[in-house]
């Protein structure tokens, strides 16, 4: 009796297992769906970075981030950006950690600032640079070892665990050529709506502006002295800020001639056309634009425009949430081209067609406030020469 119950329960068994191995050969969904759960973490976009396995950075060319438009529209332009390439890279990367170390130690509180409020975010960045996204995209460069990421350009490291918010971003600072702001909702409108401030940030190549001024203050405020931001541009950005979803990235460009090829510039790269705007830091190139003396010192400024010091300066900008704290990071790198590559490149038509539509768009005074006024001439006889 045992012998025979022994052998009946082996028989239901194996046609048990028979009918499950059919039915799991016939219905390939139970197959798909157990697949699509796995790969549901691989699909992290914070997670799921694409390895640039065989990346030379020192044969790697800086890219040619030229946004030329035949007129100058404000509008934000933003174009969706996968998340594996919110870092560039190229040969310019070890002379830029060298200025970028030089410039932090002889500005540390205008290249970077930390309010409470964004520690943990500031932390959140941090931590997925270095434990992530770093090796991850450029494992030639960034490899851990022990309790740090080794940069094997510099031979320096980059710790795990950074003793503050503000040794968070003197490390990014110095290790990653690109400069990044973080944002968070800070007060509301007048419908409720978060308005974003600006909490936290590590710049070294500011173009005519100073971050420390703009730091703890709203989108609005921040972008106060740019003509025609508050009519065409103001609401619609607090409200993309508001609603950009987790996960996804955006990036956008922008273009400027300066006088010098200086890469850290708290003032001088704008000028303020109207006296209830926000000021600039005091220097050398800073206009009063009240003065009775101002076409006077357009002409003299005119003068000092020597072409092989002048740069096409361009920001490649990019736009992403951080997960658990929510915040917002804009980050931009800074390319400088000297204005012979670009008419050797064949692009000075588009270029000066560009200069001439600053003040040809729908904000006129654009011209004035990138400074066109001084160089402007003198860069287009130089293109079409």
């Amino acid at each position: 009796m045992d012998i025979t119950l022994s052998l009946f329960a082996g028989l239901v068994a194996s046609l048990i297992y028979i009918i499950w191995r059919v039915t799991c050969s016939q219905n390939p969904k139970v197959t798909l769906h157990k697949r699509s759960l796995i790969g549901t973490s691989e699909k992290d976009p914070y997670k799921n970075i694409t390895a640039l396995t065989d990346f030379d950075w020192a044969a790697t060319s800086p890219i040619k981030v030229w946004p030329f438009k035949p007129k100058y529209h404000l509008t934000m332009a933003l174009e969706n950006l996968d998340m594996s390439e919110l870092i560039e890279m190229d040969n310019t990367y070890l002379d830029r950690m060298n200025l970028r170390r030089m410039i932090m130690d002889e500005h540390p509180a205008a290249t970077k600032q930390c309010n409470k409020s964004a520690e943990s975010a500031v932390f959140e960045l941090y931590d997925w640079m270095v434990t992530t996204y770093l090796p991850m995209r450029f494992p030639t460069i960034y490899s851990a070892s022990g309790s740090a990421l080794l940069n094997s350009v510099s031979h320096t490291y980059m710790p795990f665990h950074p003793q503050s918010a503000m040794a968070a971003l003197d490390v990014l600072g110095e290790h990653v050529d690109t400069d990044f702001l973080i944002l968070l909702p800070s007060s509301k409108a007048a419908d409720g709506s978060p308005i974003y401030h600006l909490q936290a940030f590590v710049t070294c190549f500011p173009s005519g502006f100073s971050t420390r001024e703009k730091c703890g203050k709203p989108l609005a405020t921040i972008h106060k002295p740019v003509p025609g931001y508050q009519s065409k541009l103001e609401k619609s950005m607090d409200r993309f800020f508001a609603k950009l979803e987790t996960g996804k990235a955006v990036k956008r460009s922008n273009w400027s001639i300066t006088t010098n090829d200086q890469l850290y510039s708290e003032g001088g790269n704008h000028l303020y056309g109207d006296e209830k705007q926000e000021k600039p830091v005091e220097n050398a190139k800073t206009l009063d634009v009240d003065s009775i003396d101002l076409d006077d010192d357009i002409i003299r400024q005119r003068k000092d425009v020597v072409i092989e010091n002048c740069r096409l300066r361009c920001e490649r900008q990019t736009l992403h949430r951080l997960p658990k704290s929510q915040a917002l990071v804009f980050a931009f790198k800074t390319y400088l081209y000297k204005l012979s590559e670009v008419k050797e490149s064949g692009a000075g038509p588009e270029l000066a067609e560009a200069i001439d539509g600053l003040q040809a768009g729908s904000v006129p005074a654009m011209a004035f406030y990138k400074r066109q006024v001084v160089w402007g001439e003198a860069v287009k006889r130089y293109l079409a020469s």
